[in-house]
This record gives C-alpha cells, structure tokens and sequence, in this order.
C-alpha cells in the first residue's frame, strides 16, 4: 500500500469537510499563546504582565483540556464542543478588549485563564472520532495508525501557520486583529466540527449497554505514556527557549520563529511518512527507536554556534518529533477504552502543553543566565528520560475493548 493510498483511505472514513474545518478549527490553539503575549506586551507594555498571561492561558489549557475530554466521552461531542467553542470564543474577545481597555495584571490572567480552560480540543476530539469511524468501518490497525499520522500532520501544520498568522498580522496591523481572527475561526469552524454528522460516530459513554462497566482502570502504562509526552513537551520549551537566545545572541532575534516553524514542518513530513512504516515493526519499538532518534538529533544542539548550524540541526531534529508523539498517540488507543479515548487523548495533548510551558519559564532563566546551550542541555536531558520510560514502561495487551475492535477488523489487504 502506498502512502497516497493510505491517506485517501483515512480522508474517505469521514469525507474531505471534516479534516479541513478541523484545521482551521485547532488553528486558534496555536495562534493564542504567541498572540496572546504579543497583545499584552503591546498594550501594557510590560513583558512580565504578558508572561503572566501566557502562563495563565497554558494554565488552563493543562487542567481543562482533560476535563472536557472526559465530558465529550460521557456526553458526546457535539454538545461540548459547541459550548466549549463559544465559551472559548467569547474569552478570547474579551481578553482583547480588556488588553485594548488596559485592564490590570489579574484581569487579564483571569480571562487568559477562562481562554485556556475552553479550548475545544478539537485535535485530540478529531483523533477519536476518526480512530471511530476506522472501527466502525471494520478497517485494520494500519489504517488506524495512519489516521493518527494525518491528525499529527493537521496539528504540526497548525502549529507552524498559527504563529506565522499571528506574526503576519501583528506586521501588518496589530497583535488583536489575529486574536480577533482566532475568536472567528473557534466560533464558526468549531460549530462546522460539533455540528458534521460523523459526531455521531462516537457513542457517549452514558448511551453505552446497561451490562459496559462503568469506569475502567487506567493501565499504568498509559501514565508512562503521558509522562512521556510531558517531556516533549519540555523538549519544545527548551528548545525554543534556546533558539531565541542563540538568534538574540547573534543579533538576528527575528530569525527564532522562522528557526521553529522550520522543526514543525520537518516534523509534519515525518509523521506523513510513517503511513510507510511496514505493519510488523510495532508500535513499542517505534516509541524506543523515536525515543533514541530524540537523543541523537538533540546532542548536537549543545554545540551549535551559527545560524545556518542552527537551522540544519533543529530541521533533522524534527524528524524524530512527529514519530514520537505519534506512536504515543497510537499505544494510547491500543490500551485504554473507547469510552475513556477521548479524554485519553485531550491529557496527552494537555501534557505536552504543560510541560513545554513549565520548561521554557525554567530554560529561559537558564538561557539567559548560562547562554543557550544551557536550554538545550535541558532539551537532551528530557529526551534521555523520554527513552528512559520508553524502555521501563512495557506496554501491556491492549484493553478488552481495544482487543474486540483488533478482533473484530479484517486483515491487512495492502501487502
């Protein structure tokens, strides 16, 4: 099976509608940290204050992107997408306008808290509800793999155009514009995501049979597993912590965005790629071998002392980050059940925000007070843990659940 020909499988369980308004709809994501900072630094005009913010907005992305996860699997998608996507996109006008209103610090967290907390988690909803349509079309763990490969690839893209949109704009007009913009998109791409009739392909928990066990236990690998993405997570913040002090350091500051989009965009071709990964390399050691991968390419940040070493070394880095984060994805849906994925899925994608907030505040610090190889001795020393629990953590057999779904799809035609 060739790599088209997996993907136009993936596209065909749901239609082209859905992957499009899905990415447009995660595009806010990525666009309010940066836009956020860009807005309070511009109208307060203290970088502390907008630190605050993006903290606070990273804050409640962390602690509230399980909780609605957990309420999509109880009560549906729809419902809680809908209300989350203008809950959302009423925070987020009203952290403009009180930004604009040159409202104080605690307003201002206040509201950047609320933003954070409403995220729709459309990535990791987008995630289980195709893995359902996968099942539901009896297809086999290769096309689900490879459906876990096209969302990694629609959020790796997200990531690199949402902060390009926000610096595009902030060039042009002003920083709000492209929270103004963010605010549209949660509100009208968000509502296209809840109201597609494949929402219907995840059944809510409560309508599950009277005889399904109510709750299930998390297996302990799973804990290993967000642990894991909670270092990538510090990966990333260390990583973009020292390439903005090394592109300071070599008077060319504008260059640190364009430096990390490169990454993402290496990043989306690799997870693209992986539809081409033959079936019997598993997905246990694909996470050991990405793991590995992670510390190879990340060494070399230790002695980068040019812009074009910089550029080179954090492109091949990126090669090692989609597979990672997408096989972790993939275990994550081999062990726990359907009626607990989604929730499964928004704290991975949680982890890795809280993690990459938490260690840029730290690897700044250490950047500024050591220079920039001092973050990217953070950014190696997550990835060696990251092989670390890789290694210690033995995926058990996947869930009863997940089993009669293995079961229950028909063999591999493609080879």
């Amino acid at each position: 099976m060739t790599a088209v020909t997996a993907y136009r499988r993936v596209i065909a369980l749901s239609g082209p509608l859905l992957p499009l308004v899905s990415f447009l709809g995660r595009l806010p994501t990525a666009m309010c940290q940066l836009g956020s900072l860009l807005l309070v630094a511009d109208t307060s005009g203290s970088l502390a204050t907008a630190g605050l913010a993006g903290g606070a907005l990273a804050a409640g992305q962390t602690a509230g992107g399980p909780l609605l996860g957990r309420l999509a699997d109880r009560h549906g998608q729809r419902p809680v997408v809908l209300a989350a996507c203008w809950c959302d996109a009423l925070a987020v006008a009203a952290l403009v306008a009180a930004a604009l209103a040159r409202a104080g610090i605690l307003p201002l967290a206040l509201l950047a808290l609320l933003a954070g907390a409403a995220v729709p988690q459309i990535g990791p909803l987008a995630r289980t509800r195709l893995v359902a349509l996968a099942r539901r079309a009896r297809a086999d763990d290769r096309t689900v793999t490879t459906a876990l490969s096209f969302e990694g690839t629609l959020d790796e893209v997200s990531f690199v155009l949402g902060p390009a949109l926000v610096g595009l704009a902030a060039t042009l007009a002003r920083p709000a514009v492209a929270l103004a913009l963010a605010a549209v998109l949660l509100a009208v791409c968000g509502s296209a995501f809840a109201l597609h009739p494949t929402a219907a392909a995840v059944r809510p928990a409560g309508r599950q049979p009277a005889a399904a066990p109510a709750r299930v236990r998390t297996p302990g690998a799973v804990h290993g597993m967000r642990v894991s993405m909670a270092l990538q997570g510090v990966l990333f913040g260390a990583c973009q912590a020292g390439i903005t002090a090394l592109t300071d350091r070599l008077h060319q500051p504008g260059q640190a965005g364009l430096v990390y989009a490169a990454m993402g965009v290496m990043s989306a071709a690799a997870g693209l790629s992986l539809a081409l990964v033959p079936a019997r390399i598993g997905l246990p050691a694909r996470w050991r071998t990405a793991a590995a991968a992670l510390i190879v390419l990340s060494v070399p940040l230790l002695w980068v002392r040019t812009l074009g070493a910089l550029y080179l070394v954090v492109v091949v880095l990126g090669a090692a980050v989609a597979p990672h984060l997408i096989t972790v994805f993939g275990l994550t849906e081999r062990l726990v059940p359907a009626t607990r994925l989604a929730e499964a899925m928004a704290f991975l994608t949680s982890a890795v925000v809280g993690g990459q907030a938490l260690s840029l505040a730290a690897s700044g610090r250490l950047a500024e007070a050591y220079g920039p190889s001092a973050a990217f001795a953070v950014a190696v020393c997550a990835a060696v843990l990251i092989l670390g629990i890789a290694l210690a953590t033995r995926a058990p057999a996947p869930s009863p659940a997940a089993a009669r779904r293995a079961a229950a799809a028909p063999a591999c035609s493609g080879r």
